[in-house]
Formats: structure tokens, C-alpha cells, sequence
């Protein structure tokens, strides 16, 4: 049965403040906190890997939990509207920080980041988990997850053009401290959509007892842990780029008052191929379309090796074009994966969604956490230091663009050989 146009879109809402949050903590972070701060590039590393592998640890209970909660009156939505306070208040925090020197601005950041990644963990586990019960259809669940992506693309245009309109209208660094706040009242009208009005998945009637074979009931699943090792190798080289577009922007290209730009054409690109990933995703199978979006991420991507001081028109199309790929990131793994959980579930036995989303979440934390805590103090040891104009061939294009380049064909290779995307699944895969 396919959804409603309204219930769908009031469902991806939340999606919309999700991401306008994710791209500051990830992409603007490591800037923020060395380049306009003065914390040494090493510790923010060090740091942003700490906090990731400690709040990735808390991912897997927070699924059981979110999977406990099907059994309340609100469902998934309760740790969805407890967990948005919580990741509100320490966004605010994370970008108004006090006036003190180098080490307590790295405690102060260690605490925010704790702080938000809970609180970001709590409810989007539980947010994911709604959209995989919302479809048991093979391909409405690509629409489910194509549309919550176009409207975290959404988040993302915002977060990405806002805070350097907020910055140059004041004349200085207040941008990401001022949009924290407009952050405020978008969560809260967003989180109420969705609580309030977005399609509510069938109720299931008996709550699974606490054991750690719940947790770790995914990791049985044979499918599973081969998209599993597909999505790791495949977000660690998104990642990578991630964390250093900003430096490169500001060291290699020269010219940082085009980051917001490029940053804003890269995911109104993967906004704009959504539609097209659905159609191939209908015509060539989930997993050949995300093989396909894997290849032009590559061809596009590795052009920014080459390119040097100035060349802003070819960085622009190197983010059209891997933005495009990216939109098939947003709309594939997550179908896919709820594809997979249909396969590891037994007969009689409740869905585990918020399980397998919790490690997944978790995994998307180990990305996050690798890339920073590899790319920052690899670049450190080589002699990079933020503020330093670079050549193109030198240590951080080669860290930027062919490094990804080199483990995304990896991830692609592992996706090849692995054996997911039946189109029908009645059997649990259990190895």
C-alpha cells in the first residue's frame, strides 16, 4: 500500500533538523574549534574520536530501548521527543562557547559532544526505526527513505548557506552561534509534524525481555553483516572528505568565501538525482544502483586531486557531480537495510528495528569517528597546519580526494560480491 503524500512529508520533517544539525557538528567542528578557536588540530582529532567511539558504544542499547518503546502509548516517538531537547541544548552549547584558553575549550568541546551525539543518538534510533515499519513493500520503502533524504538535503542547504550569511552580515565568527539558536524553534516544529501527524506503524503487543543476544541479535544475520561491511568501507571514504572540505577549500583552493557555495551545490545535487536513484533503484535493483552511485562518486570525486588555487569552477562541478552520487547514499543503504532485517527476523518473533538501527547508527559513528581521528592527526604528522596554503599535490588533496577514492572502489568491490538485495525475503539468514 502506498503512503499518503502528506503523512509521508510529515514523517521526513524530523529528518529536516537532523541534518541541519549533522553537517555542523562534522563539517564545521574541526574548523571551528582549531582554525577560529586556536585548539591544536591533533586534539580536536583526538577528541572528535574519543567522543564518537564513546557515544557510538551507547547506539546498540539505545536500539533495544527504542525497540522497548513499541510497547508504550507513544511508541517510538517517546525517545524521539525526549531525545530532541537534549540534542538542542547541547547544539547551543557546542557554538556559544565561554572565553577561556586551549584546554578548556577542549573539555568544553569533549562535554558538548557527549552531550548533543546522545541526545541526536536517542532520537534519531527511534526515527529511523519508524520508517522501516512504515512499508513492508520493496519499493515504497525506497520512497520512504528517498523522501526523508531529500528532506535532510533540506537541513543540509540550510546549515551549509545559513551560518556564512549569518558571519558576513555581523562581520565576524558569530554565524554558527547565532544559527544554534534559529536551530531552536526548527526542531521543535519539525519534531511536532512528525510526532503529531506522520503515518503510526502497527502497535506489536509483547515487549522483549533486556539480554545482550537481543542487542546483538543483527550481528547473526548474515546479510546484515555484509551490508554492514559494504556501508563501513563506503562511509568512511564519505567521511574522510567531510571532515577536511573546509581546510581544502581554505588551503588548497584559496578561496573560503565559496565554501558555503560548494557545500550547497553538492547537496542540492544529491537533492536533485533523488528522483533518478528511485527510478534505477526500480529498474536495476537496490544494490546495482547503489554500485552505479559508488562509480560516479568516484569518477567525479577524483578530479579534485588535481585542482589548485582558484579553480573554483571545476571544484563546482566536482560537487555537482559527486552530489549526485551522494543522493543514492541517502536513499539506498536504508532501504536496504530494512530489507535485510525482514530476513533476520523468525517466525512469531517481534521486529527488532530499533536493534538494527542502533548499530547502525553505530557504524555510521565509527565512520565519522575514523575519518577525523585518522585524517586530522595524519595531516598533523605530515606537517599540515590550518591556515597554510597548500599545493595539489600534496599531503591534504591526497588526503581529500585519493584516499576516499581509493576505499569507496573497495566498498564497491565488497558490494559486488555480496549476497543482499532479494527482492523477496521469507526466510530468516542466520550463519
Amino acid at each position: 500500500m502506498q503512503l499518503s503524500r502528506g503523512g509521508l512529508f510529515a514523517y521526513a520533517a524530523f529528518a529536516l533538523p537532523l541534518a541541519m544539525a549533522a553537517l555542523p557538528i562534522y563539517v564545521h567542528v574541526p574548523k571551528y574549534y582549531a582554525g577560529t578557536l586556536g585548539v591544536p588540530l591533533a586534539w580536536v582529532g583526538a577528541i572528535l574520536l574519543a567522543t564518537r567511539l564513546f557515544d557510538a558504544v551507547q547506539d546498540p542499547l539505545l536500539g533495544y530501548l527504542s525497540d522497548r518503546s513499541v510497547h508504550t502509548r507513544l511508541g517510538r516517538r517517546l525517545p524521539v521527543l525526549l531525545g530532541a531537547p537534549v540534542l538542542a541544548a547541547g547544539f547551543v552549547a557546542l557554538f556559544n562557547v565561554p572565553d577561556a584558553g586551549a584546554v578548556w575549550l577542549a573539555l568544553w568541546l569533549a562535554g558538548c559532544l557527549v552531550v548533543v551525539t546522545f541526545g541526536f543518538s536517542a532520537a534519531s534510533i527511534s526515527y529511523f526505526a519508524m520508517g522501516a515499519e512504515l512499508s513492508r513493500d520493496y519499493h515504497e520503502r525506497t520512497r520512504v527513505t528517498a523522501t526523508r533524504g531529500a528532506l535532510g538535503v533540506l537541513g543540509v542547504l540550510i546549515a551549509a548557506a545559513l551560518p556564512v550569511l549569518l558571519s558576513a552580515e555581523a562581520g565576524d565568527e558569530s554565524g554558527l552561534a547565532v544559527f544554534s539558536l534559529l536551530f531552536l524553534p526548527v526542531i521543535a516544529l519539525c519534531a511536532l509534524a512528525t510526532l503529531l501527524w506522520s503515518p503510526k506503524p502497527p502497535r506489536q503487543l509483547k515487549a522483549p525481555r533486556f539480554s545482550w543476544r537481543r542487542v546483538r541479535q543483527p550481528l547473526a544475520n548474515r546479510e546484515f553483516r555484509w551490508l554492514m561491511a559494504v556501508f563501513v568501507a563506503s562511509g568512511i571514504a564519505a567521511a574522510i572528505p567531510g571532515t577536511l572540505i573546509l581546510f581544502f577549500v581554505q588551503d588548497v583552493l584559496q578561496r573560503p568565501q565559496y565554501a558555503g557555495l560548494f557545500l550547497g551545490l553538492y547537496f542540492l545535487f544529491g537533492a536533485l538525482g533523488m528522483p533518478a536513484w528511485i527510478a534505477a533503484s526500480r529498474r536495476l535493483g537496490k544494490r546495482n544502483a547503489w554500485l552505479v552511485g559508488m562509480f560516479l562518486a568516484v569518477a567525479a570525486f577524483i578530479w579534485a586531486f588535481s585542482l589548485g588555487e582558484g579553480e573554483v569552477i571545476g571544484f563546482a562541478l566536482v560537487c555537482m557531480l559527486s552530489g549526485l552520487a551522494y543522493g543514492a547514499e541517502l536513499a539506498i543503504p536504508s532501504s536496504m537495510l530494512a530489507d535485510v532485517v525482514d530476513g533476520g527476523v523468525r517466525e512469531g518473533e517481534a521486529r527488532p528495528d530499533g536493534a538494527y538501527f542502533g548499530l547502525w547508527q553505530m557504524l555510521e559513528k565509527l565512520n565519522l569517528a575514523l575519518a577525523a581521528g585518522i585524517a586530522l592527526p595524519a595531516l598533523a604528522w605530515l606537517g599540515y597546519a590550518p591556515g597554510t596554503p597548500q599545493a595539489s599535490f600534496s599531503a591534504l588533496p591526497a588526503m581529500y580526494a585519493l584516499v576516499p577514492c581509493a576505499i569507496k572502489l573497495a566498498s564497491a568491490a565488497l558490494l559486488w560480491w555480496a549476497p543482499l538485495d532479494r527482492r523477496t525475503t521469507t526466510t530468516a539468514v542466520y550463519a
